[in-house]
Order: structure tokens, then C-alpha cells, then sequence
């Protein structure tokens, strides 16, 4: 007597998406209907098919340095299956800024998520100079520090092997409809750009069944009074804490990048980065270094 042969059931797939970063992750420009923000990462998290366990774990404010002693142990107590991590702005807009810090501690988030098997989700940063609209001879020093960054993160993604997303050279992330009206926290159209990005880049990376947002906004668009509003009451803290930190250093750096300029020794600091990348990138893992990232979340 032949015995029956039972099908193999197939358990579903639970994806445990943790999200790491500051105020862009947070949802800041997206508000939720039922109040507080939403952002691209929950956007992102309901584009994934199947059960997904979503939490949230970033700071407003959240520099790399927080991101590592603060969100990565949390991070790491929920044995996160995927992971997303996007920090950095907030690091090149202080008076503290060290590279040679902020790879470490960036290296220390990327290397603890990996290591648990997760498939972790990094970018490369837009220049929020560009985004500002400031001029081209102000901006150069807040982008040579954006492109340190981003050259750091490009290290980490081949040592470690995120799935990695350029956000920076993408044209339409620059489009004011884009940014609320600080110009450093993204619209809700801007959120939903980000998450289609990231869904894009998983996708790319033989990640299946994903459905990426709709491009357009479901809420409606803050009018100019609301947007003015909300700069009165939330931006212009920001701006004064800034101000605080690291505007007297900017203008430090602005008045010598106009003493090169004026001398025609421009080329200078860009090999005084160059220099200090290098020693930077030394010390961080060889790329290629690790295993490669999963092939579904």
C-alpha cells in the first residue's frame, strides 16, 4: 500500500524591515492622517510583499555617531531580515565635522546589520547645497564634505554589500516641488520619489514582488500660508541651532575657499580632501571584504 504524499507547505515570509537615520527617515514633510510623519521608509515598507514587521528607529537630528551607539544596538535586538540606512547630512552640517569619525561609525552600523545576515539598504546623499539653492562659490565647501561622505559610503556599500542607491546624481531629487519649505526635509511627493528609489535599487537586486508607491501625493500639498507657518514655529529653532554650531565655522570656510579662488589655488582643497580620504578609506574595510548581500528580503 503506497503511502500518501503530503504536499510541502510553504511557511510566509516575514520580512522584519528596521530603518535607521535621522529626520529624512523619521518622515518630516510627510505627515501620517492620523497625525505625526510617515516617510519613505513606511512607504517603502508597504511596497514589500508579504508580512512585513516595520519599525522605525530614527532621531531627528541623528548624526552617524547616534546612529551607531544609539539606534544600531535597538536595530540589532530585532534581527532586522532588511535594513535601511541613510545618515550623513546632518553630520557635514556641523561645526564637529571629522571624516575620519563618521566613517567609523558608519562602518560600525553597516558591519553590525550585516553581520547579522540582514540585506541593509545604504545611499549615496544629495548635495544640500544644491537643494538650499545657494550659490556655487558658498556651496563648494558643504560639498566637498558631502562628497567625502558619499565616497565613504560608496566603500562601505562594495565592502559590505549593501544594496546601495544613488540619491545624489538623480535629477528630479533637486526639483523644489520635491522639498518642504526648509529644503532639507522632503515633500510628501519627495518621500514617495525616495522610496520608489529604494524599491527600484531592491528590486535591481533580485528582490521580487515589490509594488512601489504611487509617484503622486494622496494628501493634499501645503498651501504657501501653511508652509510659512510651519517655518515660524518648527524651521526657524532649526535654523538658530545651526546657526549656534556651525554657521561661524561655514564662514570660515567660505572666506577660504574666496582667498583660494582669488589666488587660483582651488585645486588645493580638493587634494587637501583627496589626502584625507585616502587615510580615511585605509582604515575601513577592504571592499569585497565581506559576504555578498542576500538575494531576497
Amino acid at each position: 500500500m503506497t503511502a500518501p504524499v503530503t504536499a510541502p507547505t510553504t511557511a510566509p515570509v516575514t520580512v522584519r524591515l528596521v530603518a535607521l537615520g535621522d529626520s529624512v527617515t523619521v518622515g518630516m514633510g510627510d505627515p501620517a492622517p492620523g497625525g505625526g510623519w510617515r516617510g519613505w521608509a513606511a512607504l517603502l515598507a508597504g511596497s514589500l510583499p508579504g508580512t512585513v514587521e516595520f519599525t522605525n528607529l530614527a532621531d531627528l537630528g541623528a548624526t552617524a555617531r547616534d546612529l551607531a551607539s544609539g539606534q544600531l544596538p535597538r536595530a540589532l535586538d530585532l534581527r532586522p531580515t532588511l535594513a535601511t540606512v541613510l545618515a550623513g547630512v546632518n553630520d557635514t552640517l556641523r561645526g564637529s565635522f571629522d571624516l575620519a569619525v563618521i566613517a567609523g561609525a558608519l562602518e560600525r552600523v553597516v558591519a553590525g546589520l550585516r553581520g547579522t545576515g540582514a540585506t541593509v539598504l545604504t545611499a549615496r546623499l544629495p548635495d544640500p547645497g544644491l537643494m538650499l539653492g545657494i550659490p556655487d562659490f558658498v556651496r563648494r565647501p558643504l560639498t566637498r564634505r558631502v562628497h567625502g561622505v558619499n565616497a565613504v559610503l560608496d566603500h562601505l556599500a562594495g565592502a559590505y554589500g549593501t544594496v546601495h542607491v544613488d540619491l545624489g546624481s538623480h535629477p528630479s531629487l533637486y526639483e523644489r516641488r520635491m522639498w518642504g519649505v526648509d529644503r532639507l526635509h522632503p515633500s510628501e511627493r519627495g518621500h514617495r520619489l525616495l522610496a520608489r528609489l529604494f524599491a527600484a535599487g531592491l528590486a535591481e537586486h533580485g528582490h521580487a514582488g515589490i509594488t512601489p508607491p504611487s509617484p503622486e501625493p494622496a494628501g493634499r500639498e501645503p498651501s504657501a500660508w501653511a508652509s510659512a507657518r510651519w517655518m515660524a514655529v518648527e524651521g526657524t529653532g532649526w535654523v538658530v541651532r545651526r546657526s549656534r554650531d556651525f554657521l561661524p565655522q561655514f564662514c570660515g570656510l567660505v572666506a577660504s575657499e574666496a582667498w583660494h579662488e582669488i589666488r587660483g589655488r582651488t585645486g588645493t582643497l580638493d587634494d587637501l580632501l583627496r589626502s584625507e580620504l585616502d587615510a580615511v578609506l585605509r582604515r575601513l574595510g577592504p571592499p569585497g571584504g565581506a559576504p555578498a548581500a542576500a538575494s531576497g528580503a
